[in-house]
């Protein structure tokens, strides 16, 4: 190599050099720029008590959430009453996110890692996100956020078969304020735009029954009581010997009872005929409960309404000694606030219908001659009654 060759080699080294380093000096200006620092948090002047709604969005569904004088409301489900917990993680969380890489997007690449702003009112285009927005009292954005998305993580340890393609570990994150890109170490699952997913799950509970009654369409007839609470259960009136599984299962079922959504306008009368159950319990309450099978699909829509109060009192035992009575006395005041409180929330829930799962309903929608005691055929094994062999059961349910 001679020597203008060698300057020549030299010259180009320098101006490569100099190219190489203008490109970094660009990306190092619009990383400080963007204001997101590795290890920075996202939403640093965020707080939880300033926010008072949030609307979260994508491309096919939209719920808001608000917060009111007697807590946090679902808007798409007349105001019913949102989950608090929820509510509050999905806050804390968005608060908490750290910035683990930036990333240098263009508009036109933003559908590949679906950070696509859902745009209302219009048909949604590919690679759309989850957008979440939150305000204060007066409506003020306080932080606007286009969830993108879910990064996975492979975890050989990991014997699922949901975790072959890895496991969330992160999302892709756009700000909507000025427009930047960020990867977090949290793949915010919880923050979906369903309503459903949002409401409170609490429900009326059915609990120490004395009585259960059913009638409604297609043979659904009966009524089946206990003396005490720890009594079998038997039919009312009629004869027949009741299969003692099968009450246990529908009070059970009753007691357990839970739903999926709330349904804002319908009621069970708008299917049809519903069946309808009487509980009567032994804290002097009576639940009514009507179910109908929905049109479309394998739900069912439930009402339940409470009516009755507490005894103000515990009644004596017999033989029972001043010092039990006046610990006994205090455990059932105490007792009696809580389920005074349960009642109150039950009767404001009696104006709703909600949605519940068939499985759920079907052990309260037995005829009668499903209740009573199944008799094997002459020659068939097993014990009487119907119980499986090996199988004492409880037979007194709830």
């Amino acid at each position: 190599m001679n020597r203008k060759q060698f300057l020549i080699l030299v010259l180009a080294l320098l101006v490569l050099g100099g190219a190489g380093f203008a490109i970094f000096w660009q990306d190092l200006s619009d990383y400080r720029a963007s204001g997101q620092k590795i290890g920075a948090k996202l939403l640093p002047n965020l707080k939880v008590a300033d926010v008072a709604e949030l609307d979260v969005r994508d491309a096919k569904s939209h719920v808001m959430l608000q917060r009111k004088d007697n807590g946090w409301v679902v808007q798409e489900r007349g105001n019913y009453p949102a989950d608090f917990k929820a509510i509050s993680d999905l806050i804390i969380k968005l608060i908490d996110l750290k910035v683990v890489q930036s990333e240098s997007i263009g508009d036109s690449l933003m559908p590949r890692v679906e950070l696509v702003e859902p745009a209302e009112g219009k048909k949604a285009g590919e690679g759309t996100g989850t957008q979440v927005a939150m305000k204060d009292a007066s409506g003020k954005t306080l932080a606007n956020l286009v969830l993108g998305k879910t990064i996975l993580k492979k975890d050989p340890g990991n014997p699922l078969p949901s975790a072959v393609d890895g496991v969330p570990a992160g999302r892709y994150v756009r700000v909507l304020d000025n427009n930047s890109v960020v990867v977090v170490s949290d793949p915010l699952a919880s923050a979906t735009a369903q309503p459903g997913r949002w409401i409170d799950k609490s429900f009326a509970k059915v609990d120490r029954i004395k009585t259960l009654a059913a009638t409604g369409s297609d043979g659904v007839q009966w009524k089946i009581s206990r003396e005490l609470e720890w009594s079998p259960w038997k039919f009312a009136g009629g004869t027949g010997e009741l299969d003692a599984g099968s009450a246990v299962a529908a009070v059970n079922a009753l007691g357990n009872l839970s739903f999926s959504d709330v349904a804002v306008t319908a009621k069970p009368e708008d299917e049809g005929t519903p069946v309808t159950l009487t509980a009567e319990t032994f804290d002097n309450l009576v639940y009514t409960i009507k179910l109908a099978k929905r049109k479309t699909g394998d739900e069912y829509l439930v009402n339940i309404s409470v009516a009755g109060d507490p005894p103000a009192a515990r009644p004596p035992e017999k033989d029972e000694k001043p010092a039990d009575k006046e610990r006994r006395d205090k455990e059932y005041a105490e007792q009696r606030k809580r389920l005074e409180f349960r009642v109150l929330r039950e009767k404001a829930q009696s104006q709703w219908s909600y949605v519940a799962d068939a499985k759920q309903v079907a052990p309260l929608l037995k005829t009668r001659e499903q209740l009573l005691v199944q008799k094997k055929p002459a020659g068939e094994g097993g014990p009487p009654g119907g119980m499986p062999p090996g199988m004492p059961g409880m037979p007194f349910g709830r």
